[in-house]
């Protein structure tokens, strides 16, 4: 078990996990990777009793279908991480949870090929530890392909004809692979990352812009993505959102009553699925696909982040219905709740904000030193 430093300052270059928490404004966030993507309706309840005990009485969903327990105190952490090792959600080897990083194709079944390469690459992850904590997987074999706006570096596909590919992020291209050898390509490939100094990099795309790969990686186009999921009702149970990724842990815990329902699978882009149920809806949740709030995204802000210097989601929420397009509301110039571009980017900077259009948090704004009323005129709202 590792203990937390009381004055270790928060790192760049690594996401918190269960075994190593991160030191936030509001005390230890402590992150659950569910294995498969899948929860029983007994964890979900587990982990919604652990956040009201032990937390802020919330469950974060992250933007790679990850779960957060925030405002973890040191005296408390021993007994999350107890509880966690009771629900079956925590790895023995911390080093393997740092690097279980895994965008699970949310409609797989059990004994179908996504499952198959999940428990292979699970028996294969000690293997690849020398990757940096931050690199993740992506098993995007479900019946479309929905993860090309996914962070992921190793990417598991279809090409047109139904073949399997492997495809490092970045390269348009991928490489053909047979089921039973798709994991000994993938080590191949991360021993040709770190071989070439990919470490250095940290992800597989900025390798990829200085470091040429072989050519027989990059030979097959992968298959077209289709439209990503959206909250609604399908015929297999209920898509919802969670606005800011915010999963008020007494709402989740009442939505396990729903009759027929089977299990959680958590999504990327802050959704779930509730696996059983015909519910069309559950109160405090986004269930409609033109939501605005699905556009807009916020880190926590200031004071629960250290490194922020504003508020955000109060902004982001009174924004969603004003600004056209995508939303980024970002505390800090890292861009943690969408580390990449959106069409207007308010990014907090000593206490003001920086806007930027078609930008992400760190690339060069066209006005600086904007107060949230400033932000009002600027967007066309009253």
């Amino acid at each position: 078990m590792i203990q937390p430093d009381p004055q270790t300052p928060i790192v760049k270059g690594w996401c918190p996990g269960a075994h190593r928490p991160m030191r936030s404004g509001d005390g230890l966030v402590v992150r659950v990777r569910p294995f498969r993507a899948a929860l029983t309706p007994a964890q979900v309840r587990g982990l919604c009793a652990l956040a009201r005990r032990y937390g802020n009485g919330t469950l974060d969903l992250t933007s790679r279908a990850n779960l957060q327990i925030r405002a973890v105190s040191d005296a408390d952490y021993p007994d999350v991480l107890a509880g966690l090792a009771d629900l079956n959600l925590l790895d023995h080897d911390p080093a393997v949870e740092a690097h279980r990083n895994v965008l699970m194709a949310p409609d797989w079944q059990p004994g179908d090929v996504t499952d198959r390469l999940y428990g292979r690459l699970m028996d294969a992850l000690p293997r690849v530890l020398a990757l940096p904590d931050k690199m993740g997987f992506a098993l995007d074999t479900g019946a479309a392909s929905r993860f090309a706006d996914c962070s992921a570096d190793f990417r598991f596909e279809r090409d047109a004809g139904g073949g399997l590919l492997l495809r490092a992020d970045g390269a348009a291209k991928g490489w053909p692979v047979r089921e039973n050898g798709a994991i000994d390509a993938l080590l191949d490939m991360a021993q040709w990352f770190i071989d070439t100094g990919g470490a250095e990099a940290g992800r597989m795309a900025r390798h990829l812009a200085r470091t040429p790969m072989a050519g027989h990686w990059q030979t097959t186009q992968p298959r077209p993505q289709a439209a990503p999921l959206a909250p609604g009702a399908t015929p297999e149970g209920l898509i919802l959102g969670a606005p800011f990724g915010t999963l008020p842990a007494d709402r989740l815990d009442a939505a396990m009553d729903l009759p027929g329902l089977l299990e959680m699978r958590v999504m990327p882009g802050r959704l779930f699925w509730l696996l059983g149920t015909d519910a069309r809806a559950l109160d405090g949740f986004i269930s409609g696909p033109d939501a605005a709030l699905l556009r807009v995204h916020a880190c926590p802000g200031a004071p629960l982040c250290p490194q922020a210097t504003v508020a955000t989601r109060a902004l982001a929420a009174r924004l969603a219905n004003r600004v056209s397009g995508s939303l980024h509301v970002s505390g800090c110039a890292k861009g943690c709740a969408w580390p990449r571009r959106a069409n207007l980017t308010l990014t907090g900077r000593d206490g003001h904000f920086d806007l930027a259009h078609d930008a992400a948090p760190w690339e060069e704004p066209v006005a600086t030193g904007l107060s949230p009323e400033d932000l009002s005129d600027l967007t066309g709202t009253p």
